[in-house]
């Protein structure tokens, strides 16, 4: 064997292993890269849908949630809250919710599905501050049937989230994509057809 022989082999084999080392080190500086344009799981879970058991939430009362990075408020009205609810038509904004505030599939009346849950975004429509639940008659000034109060500007919301005239808020609470599982779960972030 001639040293031109040996010569070339090594020639080929450390051309070769410098290749395959390099494509290698591509891959591995490539990866990084590539793995940016992909949504972090933290992203995915906050746009992810939330699934929630009413089974424990007792009539009248509130339950907060995240969903987005957004409070979603899940109330439980009572039968006589249901039915108080038209006597307000008078004194609300927009008491048919006309503007876009809630699906398609949300009934006006009630802004739900079922006329006994409340499920609504928890920030005001005015600055987005979180405005509190009141749900005692009385509880905020005299002829208060209940509902949500933002003391921050004083914006005012009935127990269907629909705005009261002459508050700083201009449209009604935001209802968010949701669905039934079940007769008790409900799926937040998933519209009804999903």
């Amino acid at each position: 064997m001639s040293d031109e022989s040996i010569d070339r082999g090594r020639r080929r084999f450390l051309t070769g292993a410098t290749s395959v080392i390099g494509g290698i080190g591509a891959l591995y500086a490539a990866a990084p890269f590539i793995g940016s344009w992909f949504p972090s799981a933290k992203a995915q879970a906050l746009g992810a849908p939330v699934k929630v058991d009413l089974n424990k939430l007792s009539p009248g009362a509130q339950l907060t949630i995240e969903w987005r990075g957004q409070p979603i408020w899940i109330i439980r009205r009572t039968e006589s809250t249901v039915d108080g609810l038209k006597k307000l038509d008078s004194q609300l904004r927009d008491p048919q919710s006309t503007q876009a505030q809630q699906p398609a599939y949300i009934t006006k009346e009630y802004r739900s599905i079922k006329p006994e849950y409340l499920i609504l975004v928890g920030l005001c429509t005015h600055l987005g501050c979180v405005p509190m639940y009141r749900p005692e008659a009385g509880s905020v000034e005299a002829g208060w049937q209940g509902g949500f109060f933002c003391p921050c500007h004083g914006s005012k919301f009935d127990l269907a989230g629909r705005v009261f005239k002459g508050v700083p808020a201009p449209t009604n609470l935001l209802v968010p994509p949701h669905r039934y599982a079940s007769d008790t779960v409900v799926v937040i972030g998933e519209d009804e057809k999903a």
